[in-house]
């Protein structure tokens, strides 16, 4: 049976590619599917640029406004979800456009990327160490309860992989030892075209401080403060960027105008990160929305996708 072939526009955030990736699903008359770990989630619209009412009407969405904040969601959700959507636009013979910033997501999806290269998460890591320092013993415990294969494997005091084990499953929400077996079945039954945007790295960083007053001007800090009001108890979704920098200030930490600095800083930053983990990927063809016109980009796509498309595999 052929791959099913995917059209996939990644970039760092701010960097154009919801209006692109607009364009090109209606010239295509694709259905566009979103790989971003943030607009999963319902209520968070402002601060994770979710597309608008407009931009959804103008083409049809998938993988937005699936779970509320105070659910557990995490990679493995994602992938279930993603195939069944993808199988869905397979059979009515509909062309996906996958599009977003989250590479985690993008990556495990289409490459099976999910172990080793799912990475290290530092808060989950030192929640670890801590527990490690305390209580040894209980890791190895609690990896016999979520991956009884890996504890079997691992002796109790090899804490370094213990700790491994439980990172990877915390960050997915699937044992190693699963992963490792998906990862050894071989080849995902997609071909994707991958298509990268960026901008040189002034022109983003603006549009990135830029981004972040329009936010402002649109409700971000009544959003936060309403999602503060229904979820108190802080679920992870709203330590997401843009919502705990805001929670900072609306709990008195730092006044206004500290916090829109920081959330500026650390949006240029989680863009820098994006882009480190998009230039891993050697199959990407790179588009620069600085020294070429969106018309031109656009073209350059299309084309790229006429020849990628007639070529079965």
């Amino acid at each position: 049976m052929a791959l099913q072939k995917i059209l996939v526009l990644v970039g760092p955030t701010a960097v154009g590619k919801t209006e692109l990736s607009l364009r090109l699903a209606e010239e295509l008359q694709a259905e566009i599917i979103s790989a971003d770990s943030m607009q999963v989630y319902r209520g968070m619209d402002i601060g994770t640029a979710k597309p608008s009412t407009e931009e959804r009407s103008r083409v049809t969405h998938h993988l937005l406004d699936v779970v509320e904040p105070d659910e557990t969601f995490n990679v493995a959700d994602y992938i279930n979800l993603a195939e069944k959507v993808l199988k869905d636009l397979q059979e009515r013979k509909v062309t996906p456009l996958l599009t977003g910033g989250t590479g985690l997501y993008v990556d495990a999806l289409l490459e099976g990327f999910l172990f080793p290269d799912t990475g290290a998460d530092p808060m989950i890591r030192r929640e670890l160490e801590a527990q490690a320092e305390k209580d040894p013993l209980s890791l190895h415990r609690e990896l016999e309860e979520v991956d009884p294969v890996s504890a079997g494997r691992l002796h109790p005091n090899d804490l370094r992989r213990i700790i491994r084990a439980l990172e990877v499953y915390r960050r997915t929400g699937e044992p190693i030892s699963v992963l490792q077996q998906k990862r050894d079945r071989g080849q995902r039954p997609y071909d994707p075209l991958y298509i990268g945007l960026v901008r040189d790295r002034e022109e983003l960083y603006s549009r990135v401080n830029q981004r972040v007053d329009q936010m402002l001007k649109e409700g971000l800090v009544a959003e936060v403060a309403a999602l503060l009001e229904r979820y108190p108890d802080q679920p992870t979704a709203l330590q997401a960027l843009g919502y705990k920098e805001i929670a900072h200030y609306l709990r008195g930490a730092v006044p206004l105008t500290e916090a829109v600095e920081l959330l500026k800083r650390d949006t240029r930053r989680y863009a820098k990160r994006q882009l480190s983990w998009f230039k891993r990927n050697k199959r990407i063809h790179w588009f620069n929305l600085t020294t070429m016109d969106e018309s031109a980009v656009e073209k350059g796509i299309l084309e790229l996708w006429q020849d990628f498309s007639s070529v079965q595999r």
